[in-house]
């Protein structure tokens, strides 16, 4: 965690507000992930974890799986679309794990299941249920505390999200230290499942994947998640994928971070559609992760 000071940020925002970093793509994987992956595994019985387990994911959670399976001497498949990352899947790779790719991250979903079912391979959800809403309250917990040992409040929380499992587990840790702490989660236009959800009342789907953030591109919010987002998240905000590059630009300039889309949405929400809303506040991002290579991250830039 860090104080975020320098004079291009100040120039872009509302003078006195203040900008803290939780730099998860220094994690072991690049990203937050194995907190909910390690978390969920580690519960899992002597046999079960034996067998290996299973799961989706355009590359963060399939990165985490391939990790935490080394760590805890198991084995891990795991179903990536078409479209991921080259250098994700060749991380997946590398850490041991065995990929499947397929046209559609809808097909994902059925392949891991049929995984399950044939190799009885545990299935780890990228997002969903109680232990890995633990996982990823641990970095809300442990945001919360370091700002404070810095001389700091936090105000607002900006989370990116996708299906909402790290925003579950922040905004439930947030909330209960500080309930007085706004928590916001930030969806691309192209991938609003939760925008969608809190509209409807429901958890709900997307038929596709329309923008550069693509490990925010959950195909549909799921109950457990969506229902502890609804409890303890304040507003869900969408930025564009212009807003998106804008916040990696700066981000690269002024912090010296490598991040993948994701990783800048949340300061593309705090540069745009909140920066007269969290004027003059103490405003907590996270950069939930950094998983691209230089090729993608140069275009993007330039875009």
């Amino acid at each position: 965690m860090r104080r975020l000071r320098d004079d291009a940020v100040d120039a872009r925002l509302v003078p006195g507000t203040t900008v803290w970093l939780k730099e998860e793509l220094f994690q072991r994987t690049g990203s937050f992930k194995p907190r909910g992956a390690l978390t969920v595994m580690r519960d899992l019985p002597l046999d079960a974890l034996a067998r290996g387990v299973t799961g989706v994911s355009a590359g963060n959670h399939a990165i985490s799986l391939g990790y935490s399976a080394r760590v805890l001497g198991t084995t891990a498949t795991v179903v990536m679309p078409r479209t991921a990352n080259a250098f994700r899947v060749q991380r997946c790779r590398e850490l041991g794990a065995t990929v499947e790719l397929v046209d559609t991250v809808h097909e994902a979903f059925t392949r891991a299941r049929e995984i399950e079912r044939d190799e009885g391979r545990t299935f780890v959800h990228p997002y969903e249920g109680p232990r890995t809403a633990l996982g990823t309250a641990t970095l809300g917990l442990e945001f919360m505390e370091q700002v404070t040992q810095a001389g700091g409040t936090l105000d607002a929380v900006l989370i990116a999200s996708g299906g909402g499992g790290l925003s579950a587990g922040v905004a439930a840790a947030v909330k209960q230290l500080r309930p007085e702490t706004a928590v916001f989660v930030v969806e691309p236009e192209g991938a609003d499942t939760m925008h969608r959800s809190f509209a409807a009342g429901s958890p709900q789907g997307i038929d596709a994947v329309r923008t550069i953030a693509d490990s925010l591109g959950a195909p549909r919010a799921e109950p457990y998640s969506y229902a502890l987002n609804r409890r303890f998240v304040d507003e869900v905000v969408l930025v564009s994928d212009e807003q998106i590059r804008d916040g990696m630009r700066l981000l690269f300039r002024s912090a010296k971070l490598v991040t993948e889309p994701a990783g800048a949405a949340s300061l593309a929400a705090l540069l745009f559609p909140l920066r007269e809303r969290l004027a003059g506040q103490q405003v907590g991002l996270i950069v939930c992760g950094g998983n691209i290579d230089a090729a993608t991250f140069c275009s993007q830039l330039q875009g």
